[in-house]
């Protein structure tokens, strides 16, 4: 009878268990780093919305601020109006991007002279942990806590 050559099921069972034991170290650290970019992400679109918001009521005197977050985006190719103002894109216009939604309050004065983004973790622990507000001021603030942000959360640094 000839020699078999290969891997014993001992062996096999080893370096599963090795590839296991690897596997259970390594994805919660990449979760948490996941959520650490989409929090970052979070963080770059609300600092986006306030700078696109101040652009609009410059350029939209009469209008003041805008009414909704889609009237800062616009179709590709985009002819900039005062409901569509061509200055965000559609995805971040749309509300929801790296998962956060993005919600956009405005004081309903014409023309407006104040508003509100809050972002808020789709999943919360899952595709973020902080929650983010914003307004007219620009500071960007945030919520550790299951509570959202307001204007009375810490700022952040």
């Amino acid at each position: 009878m000839k020699k078999q050559k290969g891997f014993s099921l001992i062996e096999l069972l080893i370096v599963v268990a090795i590839i296991l034991i690897i596997a259970a170290i390594a994805i919660p650290n990449l979760l948490r780093s996941r959520m650490a970019a989409n929090e970052a992400s979070a963080v770059g679109s609300i600092r986006t919305i306030n700078t696109s918001a101040v652009t609009y009521s410059s350029t939209y005197p009469n209008a003041g601020f805008p009414a909704t977050l889609a009237s800062l985006g616009g179709t590709t190719p985009c002819t900039a109006t005062s409901t569509n103002a061509c200055l965000l894109d559609a995805v971040l216009a749309g509300g929801t991007k790296s998962g956060y939604v993005f919600n956009w309050t405005t004081d309903g004065n014409t023309p407006s002279v104040g508003y509100s983004i809050t972002g808020t973790p789709v999943t919360v622990g899952t595709t973020g942990q902080r929650m983010f507000f914003s307004d007219q001021s620009g500071v960007i603030r945030y919520s550790a806590t299951g509570a959202g942000a307001t204007a009375a959360s810490p700022a952040l640094q």
